[in-house]
């Protein structure tokens, strides 16, 4: 099954961390990352006034992975715990890493933990436009438009730059 993680981080050295999360996820068993995106600058969003001067790097990643959603979940919280994320008190307080699962095939996921595919992923600029890098004709499970067409949709702000090409 080919799964869609959106990685960011806007604490410490963010391009060393989005290495460092890509290189754990294909560590986890049964997973091949088969493709990922350029890496982006976006604009925090949603986040109090003291921490709107940190902006994120972001990436998407393109994963094949014969395991069970909920164990790769598991390994996903492992590696963001092992890479030094805290749960914070503070609601979208800033991160080291930060891994979401935006679709797992055309599979649907409802637990109290998780929600595939991610529920905001296609209000998102920052996943929107690295996602359309790698897949701009994919139609996620629950949408009516391509990737593509989602993307042309949305605002420019917050702001999503191009960072990085090749990482």
């Amino acid at each position: 099954m080919e799964i869609g993680l959106s990685i960011g981080s806007n604490l410490g050295d963010r391009e060393e961390n989005l290495s460092n999360a890509r290189s754990l996820i294909s560590t986890i068993k049964n997973i091949f990352i088969s493709d990922f995106s350029s890496i982006y600058e976006t604009e925090p969003i949603d986040v109090p006034e003291k921490f709107q001067k940190m902006p994120f790097l972001n990436a998407v990643i393109i994963a094949q992975a014969d395991l069970p959603i909920p164990l790769f979940f598991r390994e996903i919280k492992h590696i963001e715990k092992k890479m030094g994320r805290t749960d914070s008190f503070e609601r979208n307080s800033p991160r080291i890493i930060d891994i979401d699962i935006i679709f797992a095939g055309e599979k649907s996921y409802n637990s109290p933990e998780l929600v595939i595919p991610h529920p905001r992923w296609h209000t998102r600029r920052f996943v929107v436009e690295p996602l359309c890098e790698l897949r701009p004709n994919l139609i996620v499970s629950g949408q009516k438009l391509t990737v593509k067409e989602i993307l042309s949709s949305l605002p420019y702000n917050p702001t999503v730059v191009l960072f990085k090409k090749i990482w």
